[in-house]
């Protein structure tokens, strides 16, 4: 099974084929294409609303199987004007360069001690084709509670900004200095798996 990963981004879709390896699944990124796509809106207040005008905005354009992912950034202790929720990048009307990002969530976990209890509440959206939309935003595939905190790690990976700064709860290591290869997918994998196996058999 082809299927497109709609996102330019490098990081996910190697990490995202890092997650679906041993699936009849082969992947391949908006970056690949030779054709210049119109980006969706994004407009929507929770991750399933981008992650489903994401899809369809390519599926659009190219007919073909596709699927988006969004996420928000959610803290437990934070005042309401720093939660950012699903404008991880885009702080306070500003897009930030992923650079930029180390910075502000390195300052921001400094103004609340040190450390930020975080979670990633992940979304996807699947579209096979206009009669089978898949969506879903359950818990097993939101991420594990972990620590944002202030001082970055030494490893910096274009794409992936904030894994600079996350930090494992029950070992207090960042992720990685961990020896799981895994790790870096914040306890998701199983829930992504089993979306797409679901989602592939019932569209047969």
């Amino acid at each position: 099974m082809n299927l497109i990963y709609g996102t330019y981004n490098p990081s996910k879709l190697e990490s995202m084929i890092k997650m679906l390896d041993g699936l009849d699944i082969c992947l391949t990124g908006l970056q690949s294409l030779e054709i210049k796509l119109q980006e969706a809106e994004e407009s929507g207040k929770e991750p399933l609303a981008n992650a489903t005008q994401k899809a369809l905005t390519y599926y659009e354009q190219l007919k073909k199987p596709i699927f988006s992912c969004d996420s928000g950034l959610y803290f437990e202790e934070v005042e309401e004007e720093d939660q950012p929720g699903v404008l991880i990048k885009r702080i306070h009307g500003n897009n930030l360069t992923y650079k930029e990002m180390v910075g502000y969530y390195s300052n921001l976990a400094g103004k609340y001690g040190g450390k930020l209890t975080a979670y990633y509440k992940n979304s996807i959206c699947l579209i096979m084709n206009k009669d089978n939309i898949y969506k879903y935003d359950g818990e097993d595939i939101w991420s594990e509670k972990f620590y944002i905190v202030d001082k970055p790690h030494k490893i910096y990976r274009e794409g992936f900004p904030l894994d600079s700064l996350s930090v494992e709860i029950k070992s207090m290591k960042y992720y990685y200095d961990l020896e799981d290869d895994d790790s870096e997918n914040l306890g998701v994998i199983k829930g992504f798996r089993d979306f797409f196996i679901r989602s592939l058999n019932t569209c047969k």
